[in-house]
């Protein structure tokens, strides 16, 4: 009787000191969060390096992250510098009058009248709904130069999650596996459950990252190209947030594009409004039905619908991350049911 009850008064100080230190790093959950998933992802790179070099776990995890930040690290931080001075040119043009919301929104009443009438009939003030679309505008512009405004403060918290970010990475690419073998045998799910579940993350974390980042990156770059082409202001500025937009499944960068074609059609420029409708939907519509099943759907093997729903979901609740986490639940519960039905109702 009184080993049961220590026990379970073990069991419980386990519980809450677990807790507590969960809690404790709740402010460094991004910067873990990432830090596991380059492990994952630099993994066979690692192994590759380890093949060449040798038994050499500090050096062979050293010169991962090395790579790691010369090819994804170093570019995203000059592209965000780029992406911040565009912001703030189109911040100014906005606020000098230069880019004029209502004027714009005018301007597509005008040349699109049946939509016009179209949301009278549904009962939708398209005064009002202007004014507060415009407003909308103003908001976004003036909430892009705070953020420009406090870019010091943004930058160190950055620095310091990176590092954080990349000082972790370092041992969990050295001790992964180890890490990997203790949390096995600390578990209480049976082992080859947890070898399961340690493959789909790893599966699943490599899978998302990689297709979705792919994914983004080449429609944030045609629609940025296209833009260029097309003479349309802040063509880098548009290209981030149509990669950011493209994380989303099925809408993505359309977003955007169509929008700005609908606007060249209203100012009378049929020709760039044109080519810029047929190459959203035919190039970068495309790039995101290839390429988006191929690379998360298959890996993954999740449906194309649950990767919607999981994405969208995750970003909903955990901000950016959740393009990653999202996805990662999904997956981990129907392993999880798999193993389930396989092993409990074999029937």
């Amino acid at each position: 009787m009184r080993e049961q009850l220590e026990r379970r008064a073990f069991l419980l100080l386990l519980a809450a000191v677990t807790i507590a230190f969960g809690f404790i790093l709740e402010p460094f959950w991004g910067a873990i969060f990432w830090a596991c998933a380059v492990a994952v992802i630099f993994a066979p790179l690692q192994a590759l390096l380890m093949r060449k070099i040798g038994d050499k776990p500090n050096t062979v995890a050293l010169l991962t992250l090395m790579i790691c930040m010369t090819i994804v690290v170093i570019p995203v931080i000059f592209l965000s510098v780029a992406f911040v001075q565009e912001g703030v040119q189109f911040y100014q043009r906005l606020n000098s009058g230069e880019i004029d919301p209502k004027q714009i929104l005018t301007q597509l009443r005008d040349a699109f009248p049946l939509f016009d009438r179209a949301l009278i009939e549904l009962g939708i003030d398209t005064e009002g709904l202007r004014d507060r679309i415009a407003s909308a505008a103003l908001e976004v512009s003036r909430f892009l130069a705070r953020e420009t405004f406090t870019i010091g403060q943004s930058t160190f918290s950055f620095l310091i999650s990176l590092a954080l970010m990349m000082y972790l990475a370092f041992f969990l690419l050295r001790d992964g596996s180890k890490l990997v073998k203790l949390m096995i045998r600390a578990l209480p799910l049976g082992d080859e459950r947890e070898h399961a579940l340690f493959q789909k993350f790893a599966e699943v974390t490599r899978a998302t990252v990689k297709g979705n980042l792919v994914v983004a990156l080449v429609q944030g770059a045609l629609g940025g190209f296209i833009f260029w082409i097309l003479d349309i202001p802040g063509p880098l500025l548009w290209g981030v947030v149509m990669a950011f937009l493209s994380l989303i499944p099925a809408v993505g960068a359309a977003i955007i594009w169509f929008p700005v074609g609908l606007y060249l059609y209203a100012t009378g420029d049929w020709i760039s409004a044109t080519v810029l409708m047929a190459y959203g939907a035919i190039v970068i519509g495309l790039a995101d039905n290839v390429l988006r099943p191929i690379l998360v759907g298959r890996d993954t093997k999740l449906p194309d619908y649950v990767v919607l729903f999981s994405t969208i979901g995750g970003i909903a609740l955990f901000g950016i991350n959740g393009f990653v986490i999202g996805p990662l639940v999904a997956a981990l519960f129907m392993a999880t049911w798999q193993i389930f039905m396989t092993e409990f109702n074999a029937e």
